[in-house]
């Protein structure tokens, strides 16, 4: 059985079944010791799932937000999960929604009801093998101990204070490059992310941090500039700026993505961008 706990902004997984006691009332009492645990280290709160792999797991912490304990067994398919839009499959995204929705499919039973050759037709071989398993609740990936990046970043701090405007031009140079260098690091090791994110030091040593998720993951160094440049409008920038840095949260393997998400990826080259092209409306 696999245990998923999410508590904002952290997740993990976690393989209880040769733990010792852990099959107790369906891995209820398991979850319920660590929910206490974790509240009484950090004071956080935090639903768990539990369910015969990753994929349903995932699904069942998703059940009882912000304190709750769901399990989703395998006999459980029909009545918990195919009732629900495909939306909450982890991995399809909105583009992969409307094409399903175009072929009258809009929830995972519905999807579960195709035969796998129709899927594999109109998604392609790998695609629709993996829609029709996970519509039918297989999941066959390990819960795996290595540990994994959950994000990217790259910051500088500046030889002199800068202000947004009277310095626009230089921080906009910056700002760019920043961006250039997380989106070459995600390339280069394999990943992209969907949560993108500005880092702030004013001269004051105020810190101050702004991010959003997107609908789908990048590693393109447009992108990455583009929504981290939406995240400085919502930041105050009236004080002089000596330390600026980029961010990328929320990440997966490129290949993952790939095999798991029909919308498009975006992994163009992060080099040879025109600073003046990519400034934003503020630097």
């Amino acid at each position: 059985m696999i245990l998923r706990t999410i508590f904002s902004p952290y997740e993990f997984y976690i393989d209880f079944t040769d733990v010792p006691g852990g099959q107790r009332e369906g891995g209820r009492v398991l979850a319920r010791l660590m929910q206490k645990a974790i509240f009484d280290d950090t004071g956080l709160t935090c639903s768990v799932g539990v369910a015969p792999n990753k994929l349903l797991a995932k699904m069942a912490s998703e059940f009882n937000k912000p304190n709750g304990i769901s399990i989703v067994l395998e006999d459980d398919l029909e009545e918990k999960i195919w009732p629900l839009a495909c939306r909450k499959i982890n991995g399809i995204g909105p583009k992969a929604d409307e094409k399903l929705k175009s072929h009258g499919i809009e929830t995972i039973g519905q999807l579960a009801a195709r035969e796998q050759q129709w899927l594999m037709d109109t998604f392609g071989e790998r695609t629709g093998a993996w829609l029709h398993a996970a519509s039918h609740g297989q999941d066959e990936r390990p819960v795996v101990t290595e540990s994994e990046p959950v994000s990217m970043s790259r910051e500088t701090t500046f030889e002199r204070d800068l202000h947004a405007v009277r310095d626009r031009a230089e921080l906009g140079a910056i700002f760019t490059k920043l961006c250039e260098q997380v989106a070459g690091d995600l390339q280069r090791k394999g990943y992209v992310g969907k949560t993108i994110g500005i880092k702030l030091r004013f001269d004051d040593f105020q810190i101050v941090t702004r991010d959003q998720t997107i609908d789908h993951f990048t590693a393109d160094a447009k992108e990455i500039r583009q929504f981290a440049g939406q995240c400085l409008k919502r930041a105050p920038l009236q004080k002089r700026l000596r330390l600026l840095g980029v961010r990328v949260g929320a990440l997966l393997k490129a290949e993952d993505a790939k095999a798991a998400d029909l919308s498009a990826l975006r992994t163009v080259s992060a080099q040879g961008m025109d600073a003046d092209e990519l400034t934003g409306q503020l630097f």
